[in-house]
């Protein structure tokens, strides 16, 4: 006789283990213990076998009924219940195990050892950010076209399209590396190449105007801001290195009685290299020769963060750490230069206009700029033209102070071209 939801609700432990039959081959297995399991019995290819569909109440008896009819109509196709039980959930593992979430970190660390720190964390925040929260979770075989498009469009309306062409980039890398480990076979995301708004790029604020910049350079003379801060502002225009290397500088890295001249030396490490450049044992250090402006400046400074310390600009928490990231271009904020007028990075194309105005060598105003050259070269060619470099160096720090001094500026690439060729 079928069983009923007061048969089942009311059936009792004893001494020994108890089956109540409803029909088909289920059944309620009511343990000694009281605990009640649904049970399924059948044949296949000659052999009694047992499957289990959950514990009951938390499987009703329809719910029961349900996977047992199930179960028959795959018997009544030659196949196991038990074994497609047993495949799916393998299936449902391997896909929790293959998510995009999952592949993601694994491509990560795979990409660790050739990555800086800070790339590293860059690449992370990317995915965390604008992946994971939306297919993170999802296995990475179902995830197509449908399930990216909105990524991307999110943040091209938010206005961050080189995020956008970024984060469909580091997708189909990510695509490519379950692939390669045979845990994928496509990439969708490589679909949508064309699919967004081409990139538009931008050159970093700058200031090429002779009487603005010596409106900029007498701004920095007035900045009212910690001693350390002015003298990087002071600085930033006479070395035009990356603001990176500047706020990060060190004492040890400067020699100012050098026999060929006062100089600061950016060690390989610290220089915009890949991972593998920076650690290559012939990976060269960049050169910056001080003219006579810069080489007072960090005198003056010495006293204050000098003497055994690390940093020339040390945090304002800790000087156990550099300056901020955004000192320079805050303190640029400070004094009336927004973020379309001027910012650190932009001292580099200020200099780099103006030297090139004044005739300098191209190649000593590119060595000077520590620009990435094609090639071997660019691994060893960095610290050639150094004599040239150091009369440019200071013929641009006289420069600056006939700017800044509002003095009539007499046409430099007559008065050095002879001099840089």
């Amino acid at each position: 006789m079928p069983l009923t939801d007061i048969k089942c609700k009311n059936a009792k432990p004893s001494d020994r283990v108890q089956r109540l039959f409803d029909g088909g081959g289920l059944y309620l297995e009511v343990m000694i213990s009281g605990a009640r399991y649904w049970r399924m019995k059948y044949r296949h290819m000659g052999k009694e076998k047992r499957l289990a569909f959950g514990v009951y109440p938390e499987v009703t008896l329809s719910a029961a009924r349900d996977a047992r009819d199930d179960a028959r109509a795959l018997l009544r196709q030659g196949r196991d219940p038990a074994a497609e039980k047993k495949a799916t959930k393998l299936r449902a593992r391997i896909a929790a195990d293959n998510t995009f979430k999952a592949i993601g970190n694994d491509w990560l660390q795979v990409c660790a050892p050739k990555w800086t720190p800070l790339q590293l964390k860059k690449e992370t925040r990317r995915l965390e950010n604008h992946a994971y929260p939306w297919i993170g979770d999802l296995p990475i075989t179902e995830i197509g076209v449908a399930e990216i498009r909105p990524l991307l469009d999110r943040l091209v309306k938010a206005g961050h399209l080189e995020q956008a062409h970024r984060v469909r980039e580091q997708l189909s890398r990510v695509f490519l590396h379950a692939a390669a480990n045979e845990k994928g076979s496509r990439d969708p995301a490589k679909a949508l190449e064309k699919y967004l708004p081409p990139r538009v790029y931008k050159r970093y604020p700058t200031i090429t105007d002779p009487d603005k910049a010596a409106e900029l350079l007498r701004a920095i003379d007035g900045f009212g801001g910690t001693f350390p801060v002015r003298c990087a502002l002071r600085l930033a225009p006479l070395l035009f290195v990356r603001p990176g290397e500047l706020r990060a500088a060190e004492w040890k890295e400067f020699d100012l009685s050098h026999r060929d001249g006062a100089r600061w030396v950016i060690p390989p490490e610290r220089r915009k290299l890949k991972k593998a450049q920076k650690e290559h044992p012939d990976a060269p250090a960049h050169f910056v020769p001080l003219a006579e402006q810069a080489i007072a400046i960090i005198r003056e400074l010495e006293p204050l963060t000098g003497g055994g310390r690390r940093y020339l600009f040390p945090g304002a928490r800790s000087a156990a750490r550099p300056m901020s990231e955004n000192t320079i271009n805050a303190s640029l904020r400070r004094l009336g230069f927004d973020k379309d007028a001027m910012t650190g990075h932009g001292f580099r194309h200020m200099a780099s206009t103006m030297l090139n105005e004044m005739g300098f060598n191209k190649d000593a105003i590119e060595r000077q700029l520590a620009h990435k050259e094609p090639g071997v070269g660019g691994i060893y060619n960095l610290a050639q033209h150094l004599p040239e470099r150091r009369t440019m160096m200071q013929a641009w720090a006289d420069h600056l102070d006939n700017l800044r001094a509002g003095n009539k500026v007499v046409p430099i690439h007559r008065k050095f071209a002879g001099r840089s060729r």
